[in-house]
């Protein structure tokens, strides 16, 4: 690891470790091309099958693995190197969306090609993005910069979020889902270059000599044990459930409420990126994570009520307006809920920690986009929505009386 004395301002005081700076450039690159490539697979499953129930399923085995495998993956980040595995599983990466390119720009691409290259997709990210998640200490170095560099990595990926269902929108109608594939492969050049040039020094790991299945055994003590830890997870977890899975029902909302196509819908997300973005950029500008749980325990709250008021919008004006809100509450609810675990866990026990976080706050995803599927297609894109939003104000009511205990706890660990 390499920090650098640079005089930055406190929105950017992460910028001074030169492996956070390589970092930020090669996955901003690469996050581009991820989004693109989701956002035209959403499109081109709807394309073919016409279908919001497939829409759902799509959702659900492309993230599916990661709600089954992220427990193991996370104790594998806190037994091998971190760096070392990232690196493998961008290269594994690239190779999936090149083959995915081939398919579709050759006119060979179905429906089961997109369902078996979503579940090979996920299998990767349930070991990606744990270890990435528990690999940010390891580059920024210094832990008063640490909030910092995960509040600017939520920027990086809702600037992503920005560009890339923009660009994917113009270039799917000018050259067709095939082209948006090729260059996200082409894009992991970016991240797998950015990883090879760091010097890092390795965290905390277990030793080798440990029971596998009683470091996992060791790892659930661990969270379940913890009030506070226990409380953000399980609050996480069901705001992924029934407040994100607006992206999968997208196309419908875009073509039966607001008489649009891939523009409209293109159009819809990126909003939702500009709010994600602002979101994201207000955590940066935090100096401290006191008092960060009080809005995490809130947000659920305006979500619902954003979800609500989405679904009942016939006017695009007026649905950018609120989807711009929806992308600017959930960007502070994962990036805070993100920082607290990051303040709160111990070293030794982060891969395993943060492996749960990954089925919190994206391995609920294919379950809540199966259930908003299923729902959508027997009740209707938005009488599914007006539920879901329902929900969501009721989660905020229930958990709130855990924000004192959360808060208690991330200022002792800012004391010591």
């Amino acid at each position: 690891m390499q920090t650098e004395i640079i005089k930055l301002p406190s929105s950017l005081r992460a910028f001074k470790s030169r492996n956070y700076r390589l970092f930020f450039i090669g996955q901003g690159l690469s996050l581009i091309g991820t989004w693109m490539t989701q956002i035209a697979t959403i499109w081109l499953v709807y394309q073919l099958t016409n279908s919001a129930l497939l829409l759902g399923v799509i959702g659900f085995v492309s993230q599916a693995p990661s709600l089954i495998l992220a427990p193991f993956t996370g104790f594998l980040a806190d037994r091998w190197n971190r760096h070392r595995l990232l690196i493998v599983t961008q290269a594994l990466a690239m190779l999936r969306s090149l083959v995915l390119a081939i398919l579709t720009l050759t006119g060979q691409v179905n429906i089961w090609h997109l369902l078996i290259l979503s579940i090979i997709q996920s299998l990767i990210n349930s070991f990606d993005m744990p270890i990435r998640q528990a690999f940010v200490p390891e580059m920024v170095g210094i832990k008063a910069d640490l909030d910092n560099a995960i509040a600017l990595n939520s920027s990086l990926t809702s600037s992503a979020r920005l560009l890339g269902p923009a660009i994917a929108g113009l270039l799917i109608a000018a050259a067709g889902a095939g082209a948006c594939f090729l260059i996200d492969s082409i894009s992991y050049v970016a991240i797998i270059a950015a990883l090879l040039a760091m010097k890092v020094t390795p965290g905390q790991t277990i030793a080798e000599t440990t029971s596998p299945w009683q470091e996992l055994q060791a790892g659930f003590t661990y969270v379940f044990s913890s009030l506070p830890i226990r409380s953000v997870l399980l609050l996480l977890v069901l705001v992924s459930f029934l407040g994100m899975p607006y992206i999968s029902l997208g196309p419908i909302f875009a073509k039966e409420v607001l008489q649009g196509g891939s523009d409209t819908f293109g159009f819809l997300m990126t909003t939702a990126g500009i709010g994600a973005l602002l979101g994201a950029v207000y955590l940066s500008f935090r100096n401290s994570v006191r008092g960060l749980e009080k809005l995490v325990f809130l947000l659920p709250t305006v979500l619902g009520i954003g979800i609500i008021t989405f679904s009942l919008s016939p006017i695009l004006w007026l649905s950018l307006l609120l989807i711009f809100f929806i992308g600017f509450v959930l960007a502070i609810l994962n990036a805070g809920s993100n920082t607290i675990l990051q303040m709160l866990v111990e070293d030794n026990k982060r891969g395993r920690v943060m492996s749960l976080y990954t089925m919190a706050s994206t391995g609920m995803l294919p379950l809540g986009n199966l259930f908003a599927g299923g729902l959508a297609s027997q009740i209707g894109v938005q009488n599914a929505l007006i539920i879901n939003g329902i929900f969501c104000i009721t989660i905020s009511l229930v958990f709130a009386n855990r924000v004192a205990v959360v808060g208690y706890a991330v200022n002792q660990v800012m004391k010591n």
